[in-house]
């Protein structure tokens, strides 16, 4: 057996263990089957060894399955305090860690990429890895040359790249495999819905799982990530509030960026000082809600691995792999309908619903259930300032949640058309960062100024 089928096998192996681990738990320490909310049937010590035990083998495996914890981690915020502390810890991790790639294989990929000669184009290069994202690491070098353009590789923009030699450079190198990793882990995670179940009830992970599955073969073609730095980089460029990086070069498996010295979003959350707090949380809003207009383009990767605040006070973004383009912008119906149900119109509010197909042109709904369904998630809207806290996300999750609830019922009844499904997930993303940092901002002016349709028409 060759060393890449034997590690297939043991990724996989590890990933369907995970299943058999928890349940054993389960039986041993509550003898039933898992039903309702974790915290009234799982004791804390089955809490934290199933946290350990998912997150520890999450965080060995690179691929789908890190991909997954990462997108987990951002709403940990949403998990009841007793449940989400045995979490954290191992949640966080997963946002900017994993077992790095041996030197020789980071070697035999640049050798590949750029050419036998790769180390010409660097005055330095630390073979020790800076980062790890979910289907590559990260490297601090030195460039030492143009824009890198290997034969049989396409050609997008090099021109604005081409500067000075000595320009610190971050170098991200694609796992080898890593397309047949992400398929692998991506099947296998499949079969966990148990076990997220367990940290958070009806969490359902088939629509992530499959709006992964759909982003593969982007997410590994670091010329097309490229291709979208770039726009990104010229939309902002010389903004007081954000800062996008450059590409210096790009090939299909190595991506070659300016340097981004700043705090990593997971300390400010950790640690960070409530002016850090509001400041990140303030242009990470600002980031949403502008993008589209200004780039065509969301950035469909909000964890907070990819975000550092930089001593200038600016927002640094990192890891353009996944985006939504939106060349039109962020839709006009969405801004126009919260505007609407901030007014209490909610016969306008459902007639427009229905016609961007969230609600069934046959489905008889009452409008003023739809408004009360709404409105506590439009509050952070609703004034001048809002500040995000993890106690007002638990409250949003548990009414939208719980079976029980009026808000469960009614979201029954609502559909989520594909054409919103990525601008819905981004959202919630940002909401769980900005809860995480509890940050206070201005939203509403923010909104006000970059979502079409939300201004009150002149």
């Amino acid at each position: 057996m060759t060393d890449i089928p034997r590690r297939a096998v043991s990724r996989t192996a590890k990933l369907a263990a995970l299943p058999l681990g928890f349940a054993g738990r389960t039986v041993l320490g509550v003898g039933k089957r898992v039903t309702g909310l974790a915290s009234e049937v799982i004791s804390a010590e089955i809490q934290q060894r199933t946290a350990e035990q998912l997150f520890s083998v999450l965080g060995q495996l690179k691929g789908g399955a890190m991909k997954f914890g990462q997108a987990l981690s951002v709403f940990e915020a949403a998990l009841p305090e007793e449940i989400a502390a045995p979490y954290r810890q191992a949640l966080t991790k997963l946002q900017e860690a994993a077992p790095p790639l041996p030197v020789a294989s980071v070697h035999k990929v640049l050798a590949e990429q750029l050419g036998p000669d790769w180390q010409s184009y660097f005055l330095e290069f630390n073979d020790k890895p800076a980062a790890a994202a979910s289907i590559g690491q990260v490297h601090q070098a030195i460039w030492n040359g143009p824009p890198v353009v290997p034969a049989g590789t396409r050609r997008r923009g090099t021109k604005a790249a081409a500067r000075a030699t000595g320009r610190p450079v971050a170098v991200k190198v694609q796992y080898p495999g890593a397309g047949d990793a992400l398929l692998a882990d991506l099947k296998q995670l499949s079969r966990l819905g148990t076990m997220f179940r367990a940290i958070q009830p009806g969490l359902d992970i088939k629509p992530l799982l499959a709006e992964l599955r759909d982003r593969i073969s982007e997410e590994l073609d670091y010329e097309l990530e490229a291709e979208s730095q770039r726009a990104f980089a010229a939309a902002y460029a010389g903004d007081p509030e954000i800062f996008v990086p450059e590409v210096v070069a790009a090939s299909p498996r190595v991506l070659v960026t300016d340097w981004v010295d700043g705090i990593p979003m997971s300390q400010i959350i950790a640690s960070g000082t409530e002016e850090q707090r509001n400041q990140a949380g303030r242009h990470l809003a600002t980031l949403h809600f502008s993008a589209p207009g200004r780039a065509g383009l969301l950035h469909a990767d909000p964890h907070p691995g990819n975000f550092r605040l930089l001593p200038d006070g600016r927002l640094g973004v990192i890891d353009f792999g996944a985006v939504a383009r939106l060349p039109g912008g962020h839709p006009e119906p969405v801004g126009r309908l919260v505007r609407l149900a901030l007014a209490g119109e909610a016969e306008a509010v459902v007639a427009g619903l229905r016609g961007e197909g969230f609600i069934k042109p046959t489905e008889e709904i009452d409008a003023q259930a739809v408004l009360d369904f709404i409105m506590p998630v439009l509050e952070p809207l609703s004034v001048e300032e809002f500040r995000f806290t993890r106690a007002w996300l638990r409250v949003e999750a548990g009414r939208l949640t719980n079976p029980r609830s009026p808000a469960y019922q009614l979201s029954r009844q609502l559909n989520l058309p594909p054409s919103y499904l990525l601008i819905h997930r981004v959202t919630l993303g940002s909401i769980g960062i900005l809860s995480q940092l509890e940050a206070k901002a201005p939203y509403r002016a923010i909104v006000e100024r970059w979502l079409p349709g939300f201004a009150p028409p002149a």
